[in-house]
């Protein structure tokens, strides 16, 4: 289970470097983007495990991305840099691609097909699979963000 654990956080350490080098960042805050995305889809990871809390993966999204705005807020003053340097490139990972990916074919085979049972069942793979993406992204901006209302005080400091 741990390695499951660790394997999910190198990865979307990965990733989080490589979303941040596009917005070219300083070379300091590549370790923290790293830190913070690992520790964020660690987490989700974890809270949507059965055997740990079993959490749905909308909740997960939403809790694991508080998490993760928390820390780049946390961590900002610490490399002087804006949050938003660690909170973008760390939530991007945690963008639900196949929910979006089967939404989109469900859409396209519903302009394919021409009766309605066919186009009733891909209707209801694009509304399902749209919703809960809809609703993970939904979560993860209001998860990210509200730690930036929250510590408000340490927010503005970062940059000064």
């Amino acid at each position: 289970m741990i390695e499951k654990i660790l394997e999910d956080a190198l990865f979307a350490a990965i990733a989080a470097i490589g979303f941040s080098a596009i917005s070219n960042p300083p070379r300091r805050a590549y370790l923290f983007c790293a830190l913070i995305a690992a520790v964020g889809h660690s987490s989700r990871y974890m809270l949507m495990n059965p055997s740990l809390a079993g959490i749905n993966i909308i909740a997960a999204s939403a809790i694991a991305s508080f998490i993760v705005g928390t820390m780049a807020v946390l961590l900002s003053p610490r490399a002087k840099v804006p949050a938003e340097t660690f909170l973008f490139p760390s939530l991007l990972p945690m963008i639900p691609g196949i929910y979006a990916y089967k939404a989109f074919g469900g859409l396209a085979m519903c302009v394919i097909h021409n009766s309605e049972t066919d186009y009733l069942h891909y209707f209801y793979l694009f509304s399902t699979n749209g919703l809960i993406c809809m609703f993970i992204i939904l979560g993860m901006v209001i998860g990210g963000t509200l730690p930036t209302f929250i510590f408000r005080h340490v927010t503005y400091r970062a940059t000064r």
